[in-house]
């Protein structure tokens, strides 16, 4: 079975997958689930400022309930005076600010070691430990946690003996490639009409988060708490709040991210390699019962590129 007809086979949920099971009957409540935001940075867009970004996507969560996030901080994108504006405001708004390293760096390539990587992290976190609401959380750049066993170890055995825990995603998607498919098109004509994007959006969000709430079922038997993850970017203050709303008239329920994180699933440490992606594809790839549908890597922008390009997005 290939994974698009997977998809078909499972959209009808976890119910259907796991009818007189426990799944099944958590599921009768619908999906719960929060949000984490990766990458804030301050940069002036052809449609909004920096600003006004930030602004707009403080905005879309103050509108759903005030909704409680996560945000991953790469230190070197908000060095800034204007980005410590930036966290400030997060902070006062009572989100949570997390650590995801200090330069963004690709900890599955062979030319970054452990050493290097450990530097960075720890790098990143003076520009972000004074806030009210810093937590020891740590997210892997590109939810990648090293291209070997020995490397994935040792970067966990450093998060631990320094207090943290790794800030997991379940909800894997390529909403920064949308975005920067986007942000060309802006380039090209800053009055372009946005609406396709939004609606590829949409729908991209919709898919996986099926995908990977199905997944779970089949795999851990029962609903989880799940972390959905996006980019502090363009795409989210012009869509975040659509999208929230679309998830909410599709009957999931969010939830706030320090909730969230106390689910014990977040203390799982998959034992594969390449370690990484989304939490639900690790381990669904440990048990090895599930090869046939996952692709590797779970998401990419190459994925997503014939769709867009028959769009004309």
């Amino acid at each position: 079975m290939n994974r698009r007809d997977f998809i078909r086979a499972i959209g009808a949920g976890a119910v259907s997958l796991a009818a007189g099971s426990k799944a099944a009957q958590a599921s009768a409540s619908g999906p719960q689930g929060c949000l984490t935001m990766d990458d804030p940075k301050v940069e002036d867009t052809p449609r909004l400022s920096a600003g006004e970004i930030n602004s707009h996507i403080l905005k879309a969560l103050r509108d759903h309930s005030n909704l409680k996030i996560a945000l991953f901080v790469c230190g070197m994108r908000v060095g800034s005076e204007a980005g410590k504006r930036l966290l400030r405001v997060w902070d006062e708004d009572d989100h949570m600010i997390a650590n995801h390293s200090y330069s963004h760096r690709y900890y599955h390539s062979p030319e970054i070691s452990f050493d290097e990587f450990s530097k960075d992290i720890l790098k990143g976190e003076p520009v972000i430990k004074d806030y009210r609401n810093f937590r020891k959380l740590f997210r892997f750049p590109f939810l990648k946690e090293g291209d070997t066993a020995d490397k994935r170890d040792r970067a966990r055995s450093f998060l631990k003996e320094r207090g943290y825990r790794i800030g997991y995603v379940t909800i894997d998607n390529s909403d920064w490639y949308i975005e920067t498919r986007m942000r060309k098109r802006l380039a090209e004509n800053p009055q372009a009409d946005l609406r396709g994007y939004r609606d590829f959006y949409l729908d991209h969000i919709w898919e996986r988060a099926t995908f990977y709430n199905d997944l779970a079922a089949r795999v851990l038997g029962r609903e989880v708490k799940h972390v959905l993850y996006v980019h502090h970017n363009l795409l989210s203050a012009l869509f975040l709040g659509d999208m929230l709303s679309m998830l909410e008239s599709k009957g999931w329920k969010l939830v706030n991210a320090e909730k969230v994180y106390q689910d014990p699933l977040y203390s799982s440490a998959p034992n594969i390699a390449p370690a990484g992606e989304s939490l639900i594809w690790a381990l669904a790839k440990e048990t090895g019962k599930f090869n046939s549908i996952l692709r590797y890597p779970g998401e990419d922008g190459p994925y997503e590129k014939q769709k867009m390009d028959k769009l004309g997005l």
